[in-house]
């Protein structure tokens, strides 16, 4: 168990102290009481995970500490606080909440590329999903999208707005590389 997968490990478990955090102050606003103290909770605790994600890769990287376990658990970490922060702050009841309408994008995307690794494994016994610049982009203003919630930002619908399209964007560029993977192998015409 290296401190990389230790830093990790610490990651998964905040993503409940984040839910109950986050939920508990949707529940004080909705009362008319807004406890400042939760949603500064919420904050660190989001704070805190998400400069981990960047500890540990790097502890992991320049300190010759990559392990399989690490590499089947990072990305269980990243997608586990990003979703369930997504999820979250679309349910509970912030002054200023995510719309509906961007899990719904965030997850479907996500289902896209994890149906596309499989049929993409099935067919040539292989696969990597590689992370485009248009889906690092995305990831920024994923997280973006995030901070300007729990800051409860006043223009934060231009940050959704375009987080939302970004997804979507990299989304369809996902299933083109899929596509254009499954020609590369000799599977012919899609469609």
């Amino acid at each position: 168990m290296t401190l990389p997968n230790q830093i990790t490990i610490l990651r998964i478990l905040l993503i409940p102290v984040f839910v109950l955090l986050a939920v508990y102050y949707g529940h004080s606003v909705e009362a008319g009481t807004p406890n400042e103290q939760l949603r500064l909770g919420t904050i660190i605790v989001f704070f805190i995970a998400a400069v981990s994600d960047g500890i540990d890769g790097w502890l992991a990287r320049s300190c010759s500490m990559k392990s399989k376990l690490g590499a089947m658990l990072d990305p269980i970490a990243d997608k586990g606080l990003m979703l369930t922060a997504i999820i979250t702050l679309s349910v509970s009841n912030w002054d200023r909440s995510l719309p509906l309408w961007f899990p719904v994008i965030v997850i479907t995307r996500d289902i896209i590329i994890v149906v596309g690794w499989m049929v993409l494994h099935f067919l040539n016994d292989y696969a990597e999903v590689r992370p485009s610049v248009l889906g690092k982009i995305t990831t920024f203003f994923q997280m973006l999208t995030i901070a300007v919630v729990l800051l409860q930002w006043h223009h934060y619908n231009v940050i959704v707005i375009i987080a939302g399209i970004m997804t979507f964007l990299s989304g369809i560029g996902y299933i083109f590389d899929g596509i254009r993977l499954l020609r590369v192998h000799g599977h012919g015409e899609i469609g």
